[in-house]
């Protein structure tokens, strides 16, 4: 009975322990999960409102190009006492007048064209932003996935070692009753069993915090998940360097802040364009009625040209031109800020990436050494070599052995999306999902001509 105790906690261990490795039937697979996520998660669907908020910027921006036209009427009464001659007089008229009037900027220091131009950089940097976010979200989808994939089989080896330990409580009970071990052996076991039932306790509560992570971030609940292996090593770089070049080039954050110096150093342009003149012209086209006399009518048409030449506005002007310029200056800082961020994820990326590959060697020769060492253990209690305490050690080795091979499995599994992600790489698109990929550009094209219209593309 002894010896399937202990053959039952080595058995149990390698089930729980290949959990990250092996799918069940029926499993859902990460992919699957991540792509509910990308169709479903609130901070990606907010960002992309976000994108599509700031296409808008360019019809407003090119509606410093187009006319401006205005229809008003007037209506009134007037009443008019005279004295001519002896005579009195009184009028009473019902003035009233419709004006059509339009107006149209010829030059205006280049401003709306310098405006035009930082819109378009501003939807650069937005779709790069969404971009960035999708990463952070598909990353999280990995991490989210990975924590319950850990938790579940933690949960199952500790739940084992339970029950091993419930039945190692009773045949030393057994044992103790026919005076083959101390009270002391009973209540080592007894310790021992107590401390694997807190242990459980605190795996419960972990489980149950990754699944409320996972479905925040997925956003359903977890069923049977599936195997999951690392980023195939042919899609990430082969060397620190290369990942840092890589990640240079091609990471949204790094995009975006460009983008948003290109955006301040128009804004520079725009403000500066206050200092210059403005050239407009205005045509306007009235109909009038009883404007002096009763029933009388007048059509009044015409057409004026203005120039305005700015003077002297207080400073106003100036103290915003410089403000603009620091601001320049804060951007250019932000990309570097940027860069040495993302350069400081590839490293650790690629340091956790090693660390994790010796973390699961060394786990698996753990695991291997603890079951020699736990077989040899039971059998040398069984002809009396080795205490109760002895034995329990050794099972408490293997199990801690088990939980540190599941969760290297999972650490090198994270690591490799994150690398991807620290890259610039990770996308619904280069992770091939089973879904239909956001384009920001389309709702761009169906806005950046409009010239009236209150509904939205989609429709609200």
């Amino acid at each position: 009975m002894k010896s399937q105790v202990f053959r039952s906690v080595a058995t149990a261990a390698l089930v729980a322990g290949s959990l990250v490795v092996a799918a069940p039937l029926r499993a859902q697979d990460l992919n699957a999960a991540l792509a509910h996520a990308y169709m479903a998660n609130p901070d990606l669907n907010a960002q992309r409102a976000n994108t599509r908020s700031v296409d808008e910027g360019v019809p407003t921006a090119k509606s410093g190009n187009r006319p401006r036209i205005t229809l008003q009427g007037d209506a009134g009464y007037t009443s008019i006492d005279g004295k001519s001659g002896g005579n009195r007089s009184q009028t009473e008229l019902m003035p009233r007048s419709v004006t059509l009037s339009a107006s149209q900027t010829i030059y205006n220091g280049n401003r709306t064209t310098n405006s035009i131009r930082q819109a378009e950089s501003s939807i650069f940097a937005s779709r790069e932003t969404l971009r960035n976010t999708e990463q952070n979200t598909l990353l999280d989808g990995v991490t989210a996935y990975m924590n319950v994939v850990r938790d579940q089989a933690i949960l199952q080896l500790r739940q084992n070692n339970v029950n091993v330990l419930i039945e190692q409580v009773r045949q030393t009970k057994d044992r103790f009753n026919v005076g083959e071990v101390t009270r002391t052996d009973v209540a080592q076991a007894e310790a021992r069993l107590a401390g694997a039932r807190s242990d459980l306790a605190l795996s419960q509560s972990n489980l149950r915090g990754s699944v409320a992570r996972f479905k925040q971030i997925i956003g359903m609940e977890p069923k049977r998940l599936g195997a999951v292996k690392p980023v195939p090593a042919a899609r990430l770089p082969k060397n620190q360097g290369e990942a840092v070049n890589r990640a240079i080039k091609d990471h949204p954050a790094i995009a975006a802040a460009l983008h948003g110096v290109d955006a301040q150093s128009l804004q520079v342009k725009i403000v500066e364009g206050e200092l210059y003149p403005t050239v407009s012209l205005t045509g306007s086209l009235a109909r009038r009625y009883d404007s002096n006399t009763q029933g009388d009518s007048r059509n009044v048409g015409s057409v004026l040209g203005t120039v305005s030449i700015p003077i002297y506005d207080g400073g106003s002007t100036y103290s915003r031109t410089r403000a603009a310029k620091e601001t320049l200056g804060e951007r250019r800082l932000q990309v570097d800020s940027a860069r040495d961020r993302v350069i400081q994820a590839v490293v650790a990326s690629w340091a956790l990436m090693e660390a994790t590959g010796f973390q699961i060697e060394g786990a698996n020769a753990q695991v291997a050494a603890a079951e020699i060492a736990l077989n040899g253990v039971r059998e040398e209690a069984r002809v009396g070599q080795r205490t109760t305490l002895d034995v329990l050690n050794a099972q408490q080795e293997l199990l801690n052995a088990r939980v540190s091979q599941v969760t290297a499995q999972r650490d090198r599994v994270v690591a490799s999306y994150a690398l991807l992600s620290a890259t610039g790489q990770l996308s619904a698109r280069s992770l091939g999902l089973k879904v239909a990929t956001y384009d920001p550009k389309v709702h761009f094209e169906q806005v950046k001509d409009s010239w009236l219209g209150l509904r939205t593309p989609g429709g609200e």
